[in-house]
């Protein structure tokens, strides 16, 4: 066996909260103001909710402002009013909020603005882009199959608060069979499933875990060969109660889920989280960046695996390196540096170039929302712009002509 694992939690996850409270902060501000400029973190513990960080904005704010918008982003998640007594769940109403957000430093603002229209980057930092042929959507097998188990769990959930809470967490085990299998991209079997899902107090163990393994096996596409139920070992609810959850149970904090959010562990992480952040921060706009080169290359044929990095300056709109690695996976006879050079050369890169192209200063409910990009991922379904193949032609003259 070569095992490797991946991990994904639900938006009721207390940390998840966290991010997709922040996020609609971003959402509100930029589509009242698309030149707001956001950084705001939330904490939460208990009932207790924390926000501060720093904005600039032409929108008129105050604490109620941030209040209504975290009401809502609460009872969007779903926690439950029914199912679940006070002290085992979070209840919307019963909220604390408390809102320390100072204007952002001029010194900052004075990097990121140029006369010109560029954008400076609003940070250094180093951000990564990863994409593998193991699935048709280019991403990671154990860490897809994690996501998808939490999705089917999570909708069950949301529509039965008699039986489930929304705060839920779910890890695959894949068995690659070998390292070699592993490098070249081509997984064998699941070889555990691990869930953890809160449940209403009168809804037994034994009941928990035979529903649980039904809505996996009825709702999710599994590849050819992944799935044996009979030679999968599963750990659902290890600890045999999972009844008092949300942040009532557990503190949640923004930017502390960044491996959910991005490859599951298969691939490095930058420097930063993206939620919280306006478009102007590179933690966000390079990371989209990124994912939209290194799945090209794999697209494209080029590789089995891509790997991109890129680093900024702060105040500097230009990348300081664009580094491709496509991990011994090549799949022409162009070398990495070759393939940096030209992809430098012929994508600015800058966080202008970023968000124009992907209209990261428009976030709408007919594009998307950084609060539903906060509670499914940062990277990996086909609706994100980032995701969506447009200079695949290219992609296929530049380097396979």
């Amino acid at each position: 066996m070569y095992l490797f694992a991946s991990e994904a939690v639900s938006a009721g996850h207390p940390d998840k909260c966290a991010d997709i409270i922040a996020d609609s902060i971003v959402d509100t501000l930029l589509q009242l103001d698309p030149d707001s400029k956001v950084a705001t973190e939330v904490f939460i513990s208990g009932k207790h909710i924390i926000i501060g960080g720093e904005v600039k904005t032409k929108v008129p704010l105050d604490p109620a402002f941030y209040e209504e918008i975290t009401q809502k982003a609460l009872k969007q998640i779903g926690y439950p009013e029914v199912g679940f007594e006070r002290g085992e769940t979070l209840f919307p109403d019963d909220t604390d909020i408390q809102v320390y957000v100072s204007k952002q430093s001029s010194d900052i603002t004075m990097g990121v603005v140029k006369e010109e229209g560029e954008i400076g980057a609003g940070d250094q930092g180093m951000m990564f882009g990863y994409a593998t042929s193991e699935r048709e959507d280019y991403m990671p097998t154990a860490f897809a199959y994690a996501r998808e188990i939490r999705d089917v769990l999570y909708r069950y959930a949301l529509d039965h608060p008699e039986t489930f809470g929304v705060d839920l967490k779910t890890e695959v085990i894949m068995d690659y069979g070998s390292k070699e299998n592993f490098d070249n991209c081509n997984p064998q079997r699941i070889a555990k499933i691990i869930v953890a899902i809160s449940h209403n107090k009168d809804v037994e163990l034994k009941e928990v875990k035979r529903l649980v393994k039904k809505i996996i096996i009825e709702n999710v596409k599994f590849e050819a060969g992944h799935f044996d139920e009979d030679n999968i070992v599963f750990y659902i609810n290890n600890t045999g109660r999972f009844v008092k959850h949300s942040p009532i149970a557990d503190s949640g904090l923004t930017g502390r889920k960044v491996v959910c959010d991005t490859y599951g562990g298969y691939a490095p992480i930058g420097g930063g989280s993206q939620s919280s952040k306006d478009y102007t921060k590179v933690d966000r706009t390079a990371l989209y960046a990124a994912r939209w080169l290194a799945k090209h290359i794999v697209a494209a044929g080029l590789a089995k695996k891509a790997l991109i990095q890129l680093s900024y300056v702060i105040a500097e709109p230009r990348p300081a390196s664009v580094t491709v690695d496509t991990q011994h996976t090549s799949l022409t006879e162009m070398k990495d540096e070759e393939l940096s050079e030209i992809i430098a050369d012929k994508f600015s890169l800058t966080p202008r170039w970023i968000t124009e192209k992907f209209g990261l200063d428009r976030p709408s409910e007919e594009t998307f929302l950084y609060a539903d990009i906060a509670a499914k991922g940062q990277i990996g379904y086909a609706e994100y712009p980032w995701e969506k193949l447009d200079e695949l032609a290219w992609f296929k003259k530049e380097f396979l002509c």
